[in-house]
């Protein structure tokens, strides 16, 4: 006690009042803590791991890409991968193919099959060949067979000048076309064609049905012989004994005879020659001569190439006209 009557105080006395003070501290830090476990569960150690390790960008879009978003993009890369296999390997029209197949196969079942189909306007072409041509086959469907695509595929065969395609529900097609007819045979460098009036080739080769019709030779021959035929066919004498119309240099025609005979046209006033010709062989007999050549490529003139034992025997005859000398002539 000191002097007062009070306890005096130790030089200890403030030590307590620190650990009270440092025990408040943590008591406060302690509560925080327990608060924040409270309003966010713990994550197992392994995800805290992981979190450790993932760089930052992934984490970024692992945090912000919704849901499944990694699912979707490994399907279009598999999708995409898938495409360009289908489109390198030269596989895009089997697919297609197959495709349309399973479509026309359901609407088939459905009771969209084509039954019955109508063809009108054919003539050098068959049933099975027009519809071959316009891609229409047993496993079709009227419902998903495009009209336009088939007249198309119709008019772009040589055969074909012009097409119509109806669809009649539920299972009838109908088609109207408009044949191109056969006019002549073209020979060109060694190769001979089927023609129609117009030049285009209908057939690449000649079978015994087109025999008869009319020879044409030479380039351009095709697309001009129309009108010279149509000029021909005014002269029947000649047209009955030509055996083929060459067309030469582009400019001019040359007649080949049953015989042999040519006859070398001039490239104007062509009817005029023509009709000559036809009077010669009428009141002459031309064509019955043994001559080897007819040159009317002048107008003035007319020059005729006799065959080789004709034109021997000419020369003998000359020969035989000439006066003889008599014996005491000097």
């Amino acid at each position: 006690m000191d002097g007062a009557g009070r306890l005096a105080r130790s030089q200890r006395s403030p030590r307590p009042q620190a650990d009270l003070k440092a025990a408040a501290i943590g008591a406060a830090v302690l509560l925080r803590e327990r608060l924040a476990v409270r309003r966010a569960p713990a994550k197992p150690r392994r995800e805290r791991e992981r979190e450790q390790h993932t760089p930052r960008a992934v984490a970024l879009v692992e945090r912000y890409l919704p849901n499944r978003a990694g699912v979707a993009a490994t399907a279009l890369i598999l999708l995409g991968s898938a495409g360009f296999g289908v489109v390198r390997g030269g596989h895009v029209e089997e697919l297609s193919a197959a495709l349309s197949d399973t479509r026309n196969a359901i609407a088939n079942s459905a009771g969209f099959r084509i039954t019955t189909v109508a063809i009108n306007g054919r003539k050098q072409l068959t049933q099975d060949e027009v519809l071959a041509i316009g891609g229409v086959n047993g496993r079709s469907s009227l419902l998903f067979l495009d009209a336009d695509a088939v007249r198309d595929k119709l008019k772009a065969n040589p055969w074909i000048g012009d097409a119509t395609v109806l669809k009649l529900y539920p299972g009838r097609l109908q088609i109207d076309i408009v044949e191109r007819s056969a006019f002549a045979l073209w020979q060109q460098d060694g190769r001979l064609a089927v023609i129609a009036d117009d030049g285009a080739v209908l057939e690449p080769y000649v079978t015994r049905r087109f025999v008869k019709l009319p020879l044409v030779v030479g380039k351009g021959a095709e697309t001009r012989a129309k009108d010279f035929l149509s000029l021909l066919d005014r002269y029947p004498q000649v047209r009955a004994q030509t055996k083929a119309a060459i067309f030469v240099g582009e400019r001019r025609w040359n007649l080949r005879l049953s015989d042999g005979l040519d006859i070398r046209l001039p490239e104007n006033d062509v009817g005029n020659a023509l009709a000559a010709l036809s009077t010669l062989d009428k009141e002459d007999k031309l064509f019955s001569r043994d001559i080897v050549a007819v040159d009317m490529r002048l107008p003035d003139r007319l020059t005729v190439q006799l065959s080789d034992d004709a034109a021997k025997a000419r020369e003998d005859l000359l020969k035989d006209k000439k006066p003889k000398k008599k014996a005491g002539d000097a």
